[in-house]
Protein backbone atom coordinates (compact mmCIF):
# COMPACT_ATOMS: atom_id res chain seq x y z
CA UNK A 1 0.00 0.00 0.00
CA UNK A 2 2.78 2.39 -0.07
CA UNK A 3 3.10 3.63 -3.48
CA UNK A 4 -0.38 4.15 -3.33
CA UNK A 5 -0.37 6.41 0.05
CA UNK A 6 2.68 8.50 -2.18
CA UNK A 7 0.30 8.45 -4.93
CA UNK A 8 -2.47 10.00 -2.84
CA UNK A 9 -0.01 12.35 -1.42
CA UNK A 10 1.71 13.88 -4.83
CA UNK A 11 -2.82 14.05 -6.15
CA UNK A 12 -2.76 16.66 -2.94
CA UNK A 13 0.00 18.30 -3.65
CA UNK A 14 -1.65 19.00 -7.27
CA UNK A 15 0.84 16.90 -9.23
CA UNK A 16 -1.00 15.73 -12.66
CA UNK A 17 -1.53 12.51 -13.61
CA UNK A 18 1.09 12.35 -16.03
CA UNK A 19 4.22 13.34 -13.50
CA UNK A 20 3.54 10.50 -11.53
CA UNK A 21 3.24 8.35 -13.60
CA UNK A 22 6.67 9.00 -15.11
CA UNK A 23 8.12 8.66 -11.58
CA UNK A 24 7.06 4.47 -11.98
CA UNK A 25 4.53 4.45 -9.00
CA UNK A 26 1.48 3.22 -10.86
CA UNK A 27 0.22 3.05 -14.36
CA UNK A 28 -1.73 5.99 -16.07
CA UNK A 29 -5.04 3.93 -16.08
CA UNK A 30 -4.57 2.50 -12.37
CA UNK A 31 -4.04 6.12 -11.69
CA UNK A 32 -7.21 7.47 -13.23
CA UNK A 33 -8.60 4.77 -11.04
CA UNK A 34 -7.51 5.83 -8.00
CA UNK A 35 -7.66 9.30 -8.76
CA UNK A 36 -11.71 8.87 -9.08
CA UNK A 37 -11.83 7.06 -5.68
CA UNK A 38 -10.07 9.37 -4.08
CA UNK A 39 -12.10 11.89 -5.27
CA UNK A 40 -15.27 10.01 -4.29
CA UNK A 41 -13.90 8.92 -0.88
CA UNK A 42 -12.53 12.75 -0.24
CA UNK A 43 -9.44 11.65 0.37
CA UNK A 44 -8.38 14.51 -1.83
CA UNK A 45 -9.34 16.85 0.76
CA UNK A 46 -6.19 18.33 2.56
CA UNK A 47 -8.60 19.43 5.63
CA UNK A 48 -8.99 15.20 6.44
CA UNK A 49 -6.01 12.88 7.03
CA UNK A 50 -5.20 9.70 4.91
CA UNK A 51 -6.48 6.94 5.35
CA UNK A 52 -4.65 4.03 6.66
CA UNK A 53 -3.67 1.10 4.73
CA UNK A 54 -6.25 -1.11 5.70
CA UNK A 55 -8.86 1.53 4.80
CA UNK A 56 -7.27 1.90 0.99
CA UNK A 57 -6.76 -1.96 0.75
CA UNK A 58 -10.84 -2.46 1.19
CA UNK A 59 -11.50 0.52 -1.27
CA UNK A 60 -9.60 -1.04 -3.79
CA UNK A 61 -10.68 -4.63 -3.06
CA UNK A 62 -12.52 -5.79 -6.19
CA UNK A 63 -16.28 -6.59 -5.36
CA UNK A 64 -17.08 -10.03 -5.76
CA UNK A 65 -19.88 -10.61 -8.39
CA UNK A 66 -22.37 -13.12 -8.00
CA UNK A 67 -22.63 -15.89 -9.49
CA UNK A 68 -24.43 -16.25 -12.37
CA UNK A 69 -25.58 -19.36 -12.29
CA UNK A 70 -25.04 -22.65 -9.90
CA UNK A 71 -21.79 -24.32 -10.29
CA UNK A 72 -23.17 -28.39 -11.79
CA UNK A 73 -21.23 -29.99 -9.38
CA UNK A 74 -22.49 -27.88 -6.31
CA UNK A 75 -24.94 -30.82 -5.64
CA UNK A 76 -22.19 -33.22 -5.06
CA UNK A 77 -19.67 -31.06 -3.06
CA UNK A 78 -19.84 -33.47 0.01
CA UNK A 79 -18.83 -36.80 -2.55
CA UNK A 80 -16.30 -34.23 -4.01
CA UNK A 81 -14.88 -33.23 -0.27
CA UNK A 82 -14.65 -36.99 0.48
CA UNK A 83 -12.41 -37.90 -2.31
CA UNK A 84 -10.67 -34.77 -2.18
CA UNK A 85 -9.52 -35.41 1.51
CA UNK A 86 -8.86 -38.94 0.38
CA UNK A 87 -5.95 -37.88 -2.33
CA UNK A 88 -8.05 -38.81 -5.19
CA UNK A 89 -7.39 -36.94 -8.32
CA UNK A 90 -9.34 -34.66 -10.35
CA UNK A 91 -10.11 -36.62 -13.63
CA UNK A 92 -10.73 -39.77 -11.39
CA UNK A 93 -13.10 -37.30 -9.34
CA UNK A 94 -14.73 -36.14 -12.27
CA UNK A 95 -15.58 -39.72 -14.03
CA UNK A 96 -16.63 -41.48 -10.77
CA UNK A 97 -19.04 -38.55 -10.92
CA UNK A 98 -20.50 -39.65 -13.89
CA UNK A 99 -20.19 -43.14 -13.38
CA UNK A 100 -21.72 -43.98 -9.51
CA UNK A 101 -23.72 -39.91 -9.67
CA UNK A 102 -25.34 -39.53 -13.47
CA UNK A 103 -23.13 -36.28 -13.51
CA UNK A 104 -23.43 -34.64 -16.81
CA UNK A 105 -20.80 -31.48 -16.15
CA UNK A 106 -17.52 -30.88 -16.88
CA UNK A 107 -14.37 -31.74 -15.95
CA UNK A 108 -13.43 -27.91 -15.54
CA UNK A 109 -16.20 -27.59 -13.03
CA UNK A 110 -14.84 -30.28 -10.85
CA UNK A 111 -11.53 -28.79 -11.29
CA UNK A 112 -12.63 -25.33 -9.79
CA UNK A 113 -14.23 -26.52 -7.41
CA UNK A 114 -10.83 -28.54 -5.75
CA UNK A 115 -8.87 -25.29 -6.84
CA UNK A 116 -11.50 -23.72 -3.95
CA UNK A 117 -10.63 -26.77 -1.66
CA UNK A 118 -7.18 -26.50 -2.05
CA UNK A 119 -7.09 -22.80 -1.70
CA UNK A 120 -8.97 -23.01 2.01
CA UNK A 121 -6.40 -25.21 3.44
CA UNK A 122 -3.56 -24.29 5.37
CA UNK A 123 -0.46 -23.65 4.38
CA UNK A 124 1.87 -26.49 4.31
CA UNK A 125 5.35 -25.42 6.59
CA UNK A 126 8.49 -27.33 7.50
CA UNK A 127 11.27 -26.87 9.75
CA UNK A 128 14.79 -27.66 8.37
CA UNK A 129 16.64 -29.98 10.93
CA UNK A 130 20.19 -28.87 11.80
CA UNK A 131 23.11 -31.56 13.41
CA UNK A 132 25.65 -31.01 15.47
CA UNK A 133 29.44 -31.98 14.20
CA UNK A 134 29.46 -36.21 14.61
CA UNK A 135 25.90 -36.22 15.84
CA UNK A 136 24.69 -38.08 12.39
CA UNK A 137 25.09 -39.20 8.74
CA UNK A 138 22.44 -40.53 6.39
CA UNK A 139 22.25 -43.18 4.37
CA UNK A 140 20.33 -44.11 1.45
CA UNK A 141 20.22 -46.36 -2.16
CA UNK A 142 19.69 -44.58 -5.67
CA UNK A 143 19.28 -46.05 -9.07
CA UNK A 144 22.67 -45.83 -11.10
CA UNK A 145 23.55 -46.68 -14.99
CA UNK A 146 23.29 -49.87 -16.19
CA UNK A 147 26.65 -51.92 -16.64
CA UNK A 148 27.79 -55.04 -18.41
CA UNK A 149 27.63 -57.53 -15.35
CA UNK A 150 30.07 -60.28 -15.27
CA UNK A 151 27.79 -63.14 -16.07
CA UNK A 152 27.23 -61.11 -19.40
CA UNK A 153 24.16 -59.42 -19.40
CA UNK A 154 23.49 -55.89 -18.99
CA UNK A 155 21.90 -54.77 -14.91
CA UNK A 156 21.18 -51.86 -13.14
CA UNK A 157 23.49 -50.62 -10.29
CA UNK A 158 22.77 -49.46 -7.30
CA UNK A 159 24.61 -46.12 -5.86
CA UNK A 160 24.89 -46.49 -1.84
CA UNK A 161 25.48 -43.10 -0.36
CA UNK A 162 26.48 -41.67 3.17
CA UNK A 163 26.21 -38.22 4.10
CA UNK A 164 27.76 -36.37 7.27
CA UNK A 165 24.99 -34.44 8.36
CA UNK A 166 27.02 -31.27 9.48
CA UNK A 167 30.03 -31.41 7.21
CA UNK A 168 28.27 -32.87 4.08
CA UNK A 169 31.18 -34.74 3.34
CA UNK A 170 29.66 -38.42 1.72
CA UNK A 171 31.13 -41.56 1.04
CA UNK A 172 29.43 -43.31 -2.27
CA UNK A 173 29.79 -46.71 -3.94
CA UNK A 174 28.23 -48.32 -7.15
CA UNK A 175 27.33 -51.86 -6.32
CA UNK A 176 25.18 -54.76 -8.02
CA UNK A 177 22.22 -55.53 -5.28
CA UNK A 178 20.52 -54.37 -2.19
CA UNK A 179 21.53 -57.55 -0.23
CA UNK A 180 21.99 -57.51 3.26
CA UNK A 181 25.44 -58.78 2.55
CA UNK A 182 26.26 -55.42 0.44
CA UNK A 183 24.71 -53.41 2.58
CA UNK A 184 26.85 -54.68 5.24
CA UNK A 185 30.15 -54.51 3.40
CA UNK A 186 29.18 -50.87 2.11
CA UNK A 187 28.80 -49.86 5.85
CA UNK A 188 32.46 -51.18 6.49
CA UNK A 189 34.13 -49.39 3.98
CA UNK A 190 32.48 -46.43 4.31
CA UNK A 191 33.59 -46.00 7.92
CA UNK A 192 36.78 -47.25 6.51
CA UNK A 193 36.75 -44.40 3.91
CA UNK A 194 35.96 -41.59 6.83
CA UNK A 195 38.15 -42.96 9.08
CA UNK A 196 35.65 -42.94 11.41
CA UNK A 197 32.32 -43.25 12.92
CA UNK A 198 29.12 -41.03 13.45
CA UNK A 199 27.31 -41.64 16.82
CA UNK A 200 24.25 -42.52 14.79
CA UNK A 201 22.54 -43.57 11.57
CA UNK A 202 19.53 -42.23 9.98
CA UNK A 203 17.67 -44.79 7.24
CA UNK A 204 14.75 -45.73 5.90
CA UNK A 205 13.29 -48.52 6.17
CA UNK A 206 15.00 -51.00 3.61
CA UNK A 207 14.81 -54.76 4.27
CA UNK A 208 18.32 -54.96 4.22
CA UNK A 209 18.11 -53.15 7.25
CA UNK A 210 14.71 -52.95 8.96
CA UNK A 211 12.55 -56.24 9.49
CA UNK A 212 9.74 -54.58 10.09
CA UNK A 213 9.00 -50.55 9.66
CA UNK A 214 7.11 -48.73 12.74
CA UNK A 215 6.55 -45.23 13.80
CA UNK A 216 7.56 -45.66 17.06
CA UNK A 217 9.64 -49.38 17.34
CA UNK A 218 10.62 -51.04 14.31
CA UNK A 219 12.41 -54.13 14.33
CA UNK A 220 15.78 -54.14 13.20
CA UNK A 221 17.52 -56.63 11.21
CA UNK A 222 19.63 -59.01 13.38
CA UNK A 223 23.14 -58.56 11.22
CA UNK A 224 23.09 -54.38 11.06
CA UNK A 225 21.92 -54.89 14.52
CA UNK A 226 25.45 -56.43 15.30
CA UNK A 227 26.60 -54.48 12.69
CA UNK A 228 25.69 -51.43 15.30
CA UNK A 229 26.80 -52.81 18.07
CA UNK A 230 30.68 -53.58 16.60
CA UNK A 231 30.76 -49.90 15.92
CA UNK A 232 29.31 -48.80 18.37
CA UNK A 233 26.92 -46.49 16.37
CA UNK A 234 23.29 -46.33 17.02
CA UNK A 235 20.08 -47.17 13.90
CA UNK A 236 17.81 -44.37 13.41
CA UNK A 237 14.95 -45.68 11.14
CA UNK A 238 12.88 -42.99 9.81
CA UNK A 239 8.85 -43.19 10.08
CA UNK A 240 7.41 -45.08 7.27
CA UNK A 241 6.74 -42.58 4.36
CA UNK A 242 8.54 -40.09 5.35
CA UNK A 243 11.28 -39.91 3.62
CA UNK A 244 12.10 -35.83 4.80
CA UNK A 245 13.73 -37.12 7.98
CA UNK A 246 16.73 -38.16 5.59
CA UNK A 247 16.53 -34.70 2.94
CA UNK A 248 20.19 -34.49 3.41
CA UNK A 249 21.16 -37.71 1.66
CA UNK A 250 18.03 -37.87 -0.76
CA UNK A 251 19.88 -34.16 -1.92
CA UNK A 252 23.01 -36.20 -1.55
CA UNK A 253 22.16 -38.95 -4.20
CA UNK A 254 20.25 -36.17 -6.76
CA UNK A 255 23.61 -34.77 -7.10
CA UNK A 256 25.48 -37.57 -7.45
CA UNK A 257 22.93 -38.13 -10.30
CA UNK A 258 22.59 -34.47 -11.75
CA UNK A 259 26.32 -33.57 -11.59
CA UNK A 260 28.49 -37.01 -11.66
CA UNK A 261 26.73 -39.55 -13.83
CA UNK A 262 25.58 -37.15 -16.99
CA UNK A 263 28.88 -36.31 -18.09
CA UNK A 264 30.97 -39.35 -17.60
CA UNK A 265 31.53 -42.95 -19.63
CA UNK A 266 32.10 -46.30 -17.82
CA UNK A 267 33.99 -49.26 -18.92
CA UNK A 268 32.98 -51.60 -15.63
CA UNK A 269 31.66 -51.31 -12.08
CA UNK A 270 35.44 -50.89 -10.70
CA UNK A 271 36.25 -47.68 -12.88
CA UNK A 272 32.58 -46.60 -12.04
CA UNK A 273 33.23 -46.49 -8.35
CA UNK A 274 37.43 -45.20 -9.16
CA UNK A 275 36.10 -42.39 -10.71
CA UNK A 276 33.29 -41.43 -7.77
CA UNK A 277 35.74 -41.48 -5.39
CA UNK A 278 38.16 -39.14 -7.56
CA UNK A 279 34.97 -37.06 -7.66
CA UNK A 280 33.95 -36.85 -4.38
CA UNK A 281 37.23 -35.67 -2.95
CA UNK A 282 38.39 -33.57 -6.38
CA UNK A 283 34.70 -31.62 -6.85
CA UNK A 284 31.95 -32.56 -4.76
CA UNK A 285 33.94 -32.42 -1.53
CA UNK A 286 35.69 -29.22 -2.25
CA UNK A 287 32.68 -26.99 -3.65
CA UNK A 288 30.65 -24.30 -1.56
CA UNK A 289 27.76 -26.27 0.09
CA UNK A 290 24.86 -24.28 -0.90
CA UNK A 291 23.19 -24.94 2.67
CA UNK A 292 26.44 -24.70 4.74
CA UNK A 293 27.88 -22.38 2.31
CA UNK A 294 31.25 -24.09 3.49
CA UNK A 295 32.96 -26.40 1.58
CA UNK A 296 32.35 -30.10 2.60
CA UNK A 297 35.98 -31.36 3.23
CA UNK A 298 37.01 -28.11 5.52
CA UNK A 299 33.96 -29.02 7.70
CA UNK A 300 34.96 -32.57 8.03
CA UNK A 301 38.30 -31.37 8.85
CA UNK A 302 36.83 -30.06 12.36
CA UNK A 303 34.14 -33.15 12.98
CA UNK A 304 36.33 -35.98 12.23
CA UNK A 305 38.01 -35.40 15.72
CA UNK A 306 34.58 -35.73 17.40
CA UNK A 307 33.31 -38.91 16.15
CA UNK A 308 34.29 -41.80 17.29
CA UNK A 309 37.30 -43.93 16.37
CA UNK A 310 37.02 -47.34 14.50
CA UNK A 311 37.70 -50.19 16.91
CA UNK A 312 40.94 -51.77 16.90
CA UNK A 313 39.82 -54.89 15.37
CA UNK A 314 37.04 -55.01 12.58
CA UNK A 315 33.93 -56.82 13.59
CA UNK A 316 32.78 -60.14 11.74
CA UNK A 317 29.96 -58.40 10.19
CA UNK A 318 27.89 -61.62 8.70
CA UNK A 319 24.34 -61.80 7.34
CA UNK A 320 21.73 -63.94 8.89
CA UNK A 321 19.52 -66.09 7.23
CA UNK A 322 16.79 -68.80 8.26
CA UNK A 323 17.05 -71.87 6.61
CA UNK A 324 15.41 -75.32 6.49
CA UNK A 325 17.56 -78.53 6.91
CA UNK A 326 16.56 -80.81 3.75
CA UNK A 327 16.37 -84.71 4.47
CA UNK A 328 19.92 -85.17 2.71
CA UNK A 329 21.00 -83.10 5.91
CA UNK A 330 22.11 -80.20 3.94
CA UNK A 331 20.58 -76.36 3.79
CA UNK A 332 20.68 -74.56 0.90
CA UNK A 333 22.74 -70.82 1.06
CA UNK A 334 23.91 -69.00 -2.03
CA UNK A 335 23.41 -72.42 -4.36
CA UNK A 336 26.13 -74.17 -2.30
CA UNK A 337 25.30 -76.72 0.08
CA UNK A 338 25.87 -76.86 3.53
CA UNK A 339 25.91 -80.06 6.29
CA UNK A 340 23.84 -80.43 9.68
CA UNK A 341 23.53 -83.48 11.86
CA UNK A 342 20.51 -85.35 10.94
CA UNK A 343 18.45 -85.17 14.16
CA UNK A 344 17.52 -81.37 12.65
CA UNK A 345 16.26 -82.99 9.75
CA UNK A 346 13.01 -80.59 8.32
CA UNK A 347 13.62 -78.31 11.24
CA UNK A 348 14.58 -74.56 10.89
CA UNK A 349 18.02 -73.18 11.36
CA UNK A 350 19.65 -70.04 11.86
CA UNK A 351 22.59 -69.50 9.11
CA UNK A 352 24.98 -66.95 9.75
CA UNK A 353 27.43 -66.50 6.60
CA UNK A 354 30.65 -64.25 6.40
CA UNK A 355 33.09 -63.49 3.91
CA UNK A 356 34.79 -66.91 4.84
CA UNK A 357 32.46 -69.33 6.78
CA UNK A 358 29.38 -69.99 7.12
CA UNK A 359 27.81 -71.40 10.85
CA UNK A 360 24.64 -73.10 11.41
CA UNK A 361 22.98 -72.20 14.88
CA UNK A 362 19.24 -73.62 16.83
CA UNK A 363 17.91 -70.87 18.05
CA UNK A 364 20.85 -69.53 19.80
CA UNK A 365 22.57 -73.07 20.06
CA UNK A 366 25.63 -73.12 18.17
CA UNK A 367 25.38 -76.32 15.67
CA UNK A 368 28.24 -76.47 13.31
CA UNK A 369 30.74 -74.03 11.21
CA UNK A 370 31.83 -74.68 7.65
CA UNK A 371 34.53 -72.79 5.00
CA UNK A 372 32.57 -70.36 3.12
CA UNK A 373 31.99 -72.61 -0.44
CA UNK A 374 33.68 -71.31 -3.53
CA UNK A 375 31.61 -72.48 -6.23
CA UNK A 376 27.95 -72.81 -7.22
CA UNK A 377 26.77 -76.22 -6.50
CA UNK A 378 29.68 -77.15 -4.13
CA UNK A 379 28.93 -79.69 -0.83
CA UNK A 380 30.32 -78.55 2.10
CA UNK A 381 29.64 -81.74 4.11
CA UNK A 382 31.27 -83.46 7.85
CA UNK A 383 30.89 -86.97 7.56
CA UNK A 384 29.67 -87.09 11.28
CA UNK A 385 26.33 -85.35 10.38
CA UNK A 386 25.42 -88.10 8.37
CA UNK A 387 23.01 -91.26 9.90
CA UNK A 388 25.43 -93.79 10.96
CA UNK A 389 24.31 -96.29 8.17
CA UNK A 390 24.96 -93.81 5.81
CA UNK A 391 28.25 -92.62 7.70
CA UNK A 392 29.06 -96.63 7.38
CA UNK A 393 28.28 -96.98 3.50
CA UNK A 394 30.66 -94.09 2.30
CA UNK A 395 33.38 -95.11 5.52
CA UNK A 396 33.67 -98.55 3.50
CA UNK A 397 35.48 -97.46 0.11
CA UNK A 398 37.98 -98.77 -1.60
CA UNK A 399 41.21 -97.70 0.75
CA UNK A 400 38.91 -98.80 3.80
CA UNK A 401 38.57 -102.97 2.02
CA UNK A 402 42.66 -102.65 1.04
CA UNK A 403 43.45 -101.67 4.91
CA UNK A 404 41.17 -104.11 6.17
CA UNK A 405 42.24 -106.74 3.88
CA UNK A 406 45.84 -105.92 4.68
CA UNK A 407 45.01 -107.31 8.49
CA UNK A 408 43.16 -110.47 7.45
CA UNK A 409 46.31 -111.57 5.19
CA UNK A 410 47.80 -111.38 2.02
CA UNK A 411 45.80 -113.98 0.13
CA UNK A 412 42.65 -112.23 1.19
CA UNK A 413 44.58 -109.09 0.56
CA UNK A 414 45.12 -110.28 -3.36
CA UNK A 415 41.40 -111.32 -3.29
CA UNK A 416 40.19 -108.03 -2.69
CA UNK A 417 42.69 -106.67 -4.64
CA UNK A 418 41.13 -108.71 -7.95
CA UNK A 419 38.06 -107.56 -6.90
CA UNK A 420 38.11 -103.76 -6.79
CA UNK A 421 40.55 -104.58 -9.75
CA UNK A 422 38.00 -105.81 -12.34
CA UNK A 423 37.89 -103.38 -15.22
CA UNK A 424 33.94 -104.77 -16.03
CA UNK A 425 32.33 -104.62 -13.09
CA UNK A 426 32.14 -102.49 -10.56
CA UNK A 427 32.77 -105.14 -7.46
CA UNK A 428 33.07 -102.80 -3.80
CA UNK A 429 29.61 -104.54 -2.19
CA UNK A 430 30.92 -108.28 -3.03
CA UNK A 431 34.91 -106.88 -1.22
CA UNK A 432 32.94 -105.50 1.38
CA UNK A 433 31.29 -109.09 1.76
CA UNK A 434 34.40 -110.77 1.86
CA UNK A 435 35.75 -109.11 4.41
CA UNK A 436 32.03 -108.68 6.61
CA UNK A 437 32.37 -113.07 6.69
CA UNK A 438 35.57 -112.63 9.39
CA UNK A 439 32.93 -111.41 11.93
CA UNK A 440 31.01 -114.88 11.79
CA UNK A 441 33.86 -117.00 10.78
CA UNK A 442 37.45 -115.61 12.41
CA UNK A 443 40.37 -113.90 10.62
CA UNK A 444 42.00 -117.13 10.19
CA UNK A 445 39.43 -119.12 8.49
CA UNK A 446 38.80 -116.18 5.85
CA UNK A 447 42.24 -115.85 5.31
CA UNK A 448 42.36 -119.93 4.58
CA UNK A 449 39.39 -119.69 2.55
CA UNK A 450 40.62 -116.87 0.20
CA UNK A 451 43.51 -118.75 -0.28
CA UNK A 452 41.59 -122.02 -1.61
CA UNK A 453 39.68 -119.91 -3.73
CA UNK A 454 42.62 -118.29 -5.55
CA UNK A 455 44.19 -121.91 -5.90
CA UNK A 456 41.19 -122.81 -7.88
CA UNK A 457 41.01 -119.15 -9.36
CA UNK A 458 37.72 -118.04 -8.09
CA UNK A 459 38.15 -115.04 -6.69
CA UNK A 460 34.34 -114.31 -6.08
CA UNK A 461 32.21 -113.93 -2.73
CA UNK A 462 30.14 -116.99 -3.71
CA UNK A 463 32.85 -118.89 -3.54
CA UNK A 464 34.46 -117.78 -0.33
CA UNK A 465 30.90 -118.15 1.28
CA UNK A 466 30.75 -121.75 0.09
CA UNK A 467 33.76 -122.56 1.08
CA UNK A 468 33.42 -121.39 4.77
CA UNK A 469 30.00 -122.42 5.10
CA UNK A 470 30.90 -126.25 4.11
CA UNK A 471 33.75 -126.01 6.14
CA UNK A 472 36.05 -126.48 3.11
CA UNK A 473 38.71 -124.38 4.48
CA UNK A 474 39.85 -126.85 7.33
CA UNK A 475 40.54 -129.51 4.62
CA UNK A 476 44.05 -129.71 3.19
CA UNK A 477 44.39 -127.68 -0.13
CA UNK A 478 45.14 -129.86 -3.35
CA UNK A 479 46.67 -128.31 -6.21
CA UNK A 480 44.71 -128.15 -9.05
CA UNK A 481 45.99 -130.46 -12.06
CA UNK A 482 45.96 -127.82 -14.26
CA UNK A 483 48.14 -125.32 -13.95
CA UNK A 484 46.39 -121.96 -12.21
CA UNK A 485 46.17 -119.76 -15.57
CA UNK A 486 43.81 -116.79 -14.86
CA UNK A 487 41.01 -116.57 -17.69
CA UNK A 488 39.95 -113.14 -16.88
CA UNK A 489 43.28 -112.07 -16.84
CA UNK A 490 42.87 -109.31 -19.01
CA UNK A 491 40.20 -108.31 -16.98
CA UNK A 492 41.49 -107.77 -13.90
CA UNK A 493 44.26 -105.91 -12.18
CA UNK A 494 46.56 -106.64 -9.29
CA UNK A 495 47.03 -105.38 -5.81
CA UNK A 496 49.54 -103.60 -6.72
CA UNK A 497 48.15 -102.07 -10.05
CA UNK A 498 45.69 -100.21 -7.48
CA UNK A 499 48.25 -97.52 -5.91
CA UNK A 500 50.18 -95.49 -7.78
CA UNK A 501 53.73 -94.79 -6.83
CA UNK A 502 53.32 -92.72 -4.05
CA UNK A 503 51.30 -95.49 -2.66
CA UNK A 504 48.17 -93.46 -3.52
CA UNK A 505 44.93 -95.55 -4.38
CA UNK A 506 43.72 -94.97 -8.66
Amino acid sequence: MFQYRQVLVRLRAGDTAREIARSGLLGRDKLTELARLAQAQGWLDAEHELPDDAAIAAALAPRKRAASTLSSVEPLREVVQRWFDAGVQGSAICAALKREHGFTGSYSAVRRMLQGMRASLPPEVTVRLSFAPAEAAQVDFGAGPKLTHPDGTERRTWAFVMTLCHSRHQYVEFVWDQTVATWLGCHRRAFEWFDAVPERLIIDNAKCAIIKACRHDPLVQRAYAECAEGYSFKIDACPPHDPQKKGIVEAGVKYVKGNFLPTRTFRDLADLNAQVQQWVMQEAGRRVHGTTLEQPLVLFALEKPLMRRLPSVAPDLGAWHRVTLHRDCHVQFDRSYYSAPYVLASKALWLRATDTVVALYEDYRHVCTHLRARRPGQRMTQRDHLPPQAQDFFARDKHWCLTRAADVGPHCTELIARLLGDRISERLRAAQGVLGLASRYGTPRLETACERALCHDSPHLRTVKTILSTGADLQAITTPDTPAAYANARFTRSAADLFDADGTLH
